[in-house]
């Protein structure tokens, strides 16, 4: 069952499960996963928690202590969030250790209200990394302007992140240019680089999404010939930039201080238009030293008939630079998308944030003592 799942992984691909809720951890079921399914990192985001913690399997009485303790709502989710992200990484450990720290890994993110306020950001990440207190966290912080800053700030610290929500090229550049300031931020406070590890979750299948429902709008010929070109195609020069930026003067110096390189991260891997295979942006997108980032049903599929065949993305530059540029000339706006997709990346991370507000605010009432 899992062949294509090792040949990805031999190919230098690092697959991480995109989910994460306590039942997966108690059942014993991600440990299953590392060991069967070459598993060796979690990534989390607002959606999965609420989707976990509103579904209530193994939470109750963690929540009913809460209650007890007449905590707020917003404490209360901290204390579920984090414990479930310290025993992920005490179960991936051994893997963090095996692979010097490079893998192993579980992320969370912080408060996705605070996406506009670089202060606050840093201050949420150092929180989070004090309460999780694992050296294999990963600290989410999403890529919008105000992130930026605060991505440098916390590298800085020696606090290592993930950066989520990636969609445009010049973006993504920028936080490659953000971990490398805070990298030098670090050199020049004393600390260990080789401590520090970074991720830059570059998001794939939503640009598909948005491009193809503006090609089918179109309708023409031309338009239909380019659906599904633009997520690969993006991802790919992402890559490229990620070759570039990681083969300069300025990197080359950090490297021989102890630094590790920012791997590429292709997150939202699930495809969501039936009518393209369910591994596309799996078997599409090998390349050395990334991440991907799997639903376990994209995961399943991968291990079931996923075609690993080598390397897919070095040596496309030229013809996914075409493609982008056919995008353009049929008259759909690269940045526009890029931006809209950013700003719903945003707002769909905070509305499920407030839903799970409301629902544990619900389960305390529920479960709060008798006065």
């Amino acid at each position: 069952m899992t062949d294509a799942l090792k040949r990805l992984s031999d190919e230098g691909v690092a697959i991480w499960l995109d989910d994460l809720s306590r039942k997966r951890i108690t059942s014993g079921n991600l440990a299953e996963l590392i060991d069967q399914s070459h598993v060796v990192g979690v990534t989390t985001n607002p959606s999965i928690f609420q989707k976990a913690i509103s579904g209530g399997d193994g939470y109750e009485a963690q929540l009913a202590d809460l209650a007890a303790r007449k905590v707020t709502v917003d404490e209360a989710i901290r204390m579920i969030t984090t414990a479930d992200v310290r025993d992920a990484a005490d179960i991936l450990r051994p893997v963090f250790d095996r692979t010097d720290g490079q893998d192993g890994r579980v992320s969370i993110e912080v408060d996705p209200r605070l996406a506009h306020d670089t202060v606050a950001t840093v201050a949420e990440a150092k929180q989070l990394a004090w309460l999780v207190d694992r050296p294999n966290t990963l600290i989410k912080i999403p890529a919008t302007k105000a992130g930026l800053p605060a991505i440098a700030e916390v590298i800085g610290k020696g606090i290592s992140v993930n950066v989520t929500l990636i969609f445009s090229l010049e973006r993504y550049r920028a936080v490659m240019d953000a971990y490398l300031t805070g990298l030098e931020k670090a050199k020049a406070a004393g600390l260990d680089l080789n401590l520090i590890h970074s991720v830059a979750s570059f998001f794939v299948s939503r640009v598909d999404s948005e491009i193809d429902k503006r090609l089918d709008a179109l309708g023409t010929e031309e338009a239909k010939a380019l659906r599904g070109k633009a997520a690969l195609a993006n991802a790919r020069l992402a890559y490229q930039a990620y070759e570039e930026v990681f083969s300069s003067d300025r990197w080359a110096a950090l490297e021989k201080a102890g630094a590790n390189k920012q791997r590429a991260l292709w997150a939202s891997t699930g495809v969501k238009d039936p009518a393209y295979k369910d591994t596309l942006y799996v078997d599409d997108l090998v390349a050395p030293n990334t991440v991907n980032t799997m639903p376990e049903a994209t995961l399943e599929a991968t291990a079931d008939h996923g075609r690993i065949t080598g390397d897919t993305v070095r040596g496309t530059y030229e013809q996914a630079k075409a493609e982008l540029d056919a995008i353009a000339k049929v008259g759909i706006s690269y940045d526009e998308v890029v931006q809209l997709l950013e700003d719903e990346g945003v707002d769909k991370f905070e509305q499920s944030w407030n839903d799970l507000l409301k629902s544990t605010e619900a389960e305390l009432k529920r479960l709060a003592p008798e006065a």
